[in-house]
């Protein structure tokens, strides 16, 4: 393991700089406050060595970037992914950092990946992975320290496996470790749609704000993976108009609404949005580009870009993605005055969630869905006024408060520590 210490020499990663920079140039941070989030805490790499099933020895580069802990222990997902770089993960971190402090929960922000194609290892493998994972970042998490969770194709098995290591090196039950873990072994009840459930949260209460009639405001979204599905039903149970929805192999697309109810259940199954009768088929690029009320992009990283950006026809868009937007579209839009809801308060409620299941494993104190859910509306409710109060405060945009906000809290916890 390469532990490169506190405050590396590392550069900050270009999209944390970007918006940074965007910020400072029009005097709403400091020099100050710019020391302070330019640079991670703590970066360490390491090379996991698994052994297959054949016999032979595979390595696979892993990261674990702990960004700043002012304001707690640091909290962040474990990707698997091929693309998985430390660029990457350091920008994930920041984004942890600020989201955790949008919505005011008393952590900082890591990050953690490991570059592999999950789909190539076989069970037995993908086990052996993340334990190895646990082996080499031992030290430099713990309840205390640093409490990872899934992220990209990763899941509660995993992090099942991962705390069950954990808990085997130290000789003790230790289930604050991880987050995300199944509910048999002290994962919170309602995690798994709580990141929906916070963006529909959110949504409704963008939505007020610009006056629509949600029943009469149709939505794009692009993913319909564990987030996408989650928030199409839980907007469709709303009464909104949700008429496009996508996943990796393309779209589909009833200008009267699609029937999300027959169409969650009949993914769940199967796993294809194309058996469904009475839409049509169209491409993910022009589910993008379509002429709706809301753009929700819910997949992956940089999809509205310079590429399409002048295409947009969204009269608003929420990113329920991490970094869907590029900085440059970001602009962009704002000049055209098409609000985003940014990331880091519309996603919010997976993390949220994350740290009611810290506090009952850290209490031995279990929850109901119901108790868990009100919580969360509590919590993104409160985080949305704050945000629109700083918006009104600064006459600036939803993603700008958002960061400025944040900034504010990790800028208090610094000063408090005496940093």
């Amino acid at each position: 393991m390469n532990d490169l210490g506190n405050k590396s020499t590392e550069t900050i990663c270009e999209l944390c700089q970007i918006e940074l920079n965007r910020l400072a140039e029009v005097e709403l941070i400091t020099d100050e406050e710019m020391d302070i989030l330019e640079q991670p805490n703590r970066m360490v790499s390491a090379n996991l060595e698994v052994k297959m099933d054949d016999g032979s020895v595979r390595t696979f580069p892993s990261f674990r970037i702990q960004y700043n802990n002012a304001r707690g222990p640091t909290k962040g997902g474990i990707r698997f992914h091929p693309s998985v770089s430390q660029d990457e993960t350091e920008e994930l971190a920041f984004l942890m950092t600020l989201k955790c402090a949008v919505v005011n929960i008393p952590y900082g922000g890591a990050k953690g990946g490991v570059v592999v194609d999950p789909s190539q290892l076989s069970e037995q493998e993908l086990e052996r992975l993340s334990r190895e994972y646990i082996r080499a970042y031992h030290d430099v998490i713990g309840p205390k320290k640093d409490i990872p969770a899934p992220d990209i194709n990763t899941n509660g098995t995993i992090m099942g496996w991962m705390m069950d290591e954990y808990e085997r090196i130290e000789g003790e039950k230790s289930p604050g470790v991880i987050t995300g873990k199944p509910p048999k072994l002290g994962g919170s009840k309602g995690r798994t749609s709580a990141t929906s459930l916070g963006g529909a949260i959110i949504t409704d209460l963008f939505v007020d704000d610009q006056g629509w009639d949600n029943k009469n405001t149709d939505v794009a979204i692009q993913g319909f993976g564990n987030v996408g599905s989650w928030l199409a039903k839980f907007l469709h149970e709303r009464g909104y108009n949700v008429v496009a929805v996508s996943d990796v192999a393309g779209a589909i697309y009833d200008p009267n609404g699609i029937d999300i109810e027959a169409l969650f259940d009949q993914y769940e199954e199967n796993g294809d949005l194309f058996e469904m009768d009475g839409v049509d088929e169209i491409g993910n690029d022009e589910l993008l580009t379509m002429d709706v009320d809301l753009l929700i992009p819910a997949a992956i990283e940089d999809q509205i870009t310079e590429d399409n950006m002048e295409d947009i026809q969204a009269s608003a868009i929420v990113e329920m993605a991490n970094g869907p937007t590029t900085p440059t579209a970001d602009e962009h839009l704002r000049d055209r005055g098409i609000p985003v809801v940014p990331d880091i308060l519309a996603n919010a409620g997976g993390v949220t969630v994350s740290y009611f299941e810290w506090l009952q494993n850290i209490s031995y104190e279990y929850w109901n869905k119901e108790k868990v859910q009100k919580k969360l509306e509590n919590y993104m409710k409160d985080a949305y006024k704050n945000v629109k109060e700083k918006q009104n405060d600064e006459e600036t945009s939803l993603r700008e408060a958002a960061y400025l906000r944040a900034i504010d809290r990790v800028k208090a916890a610094e000063q408090a520590r005496g940093r």
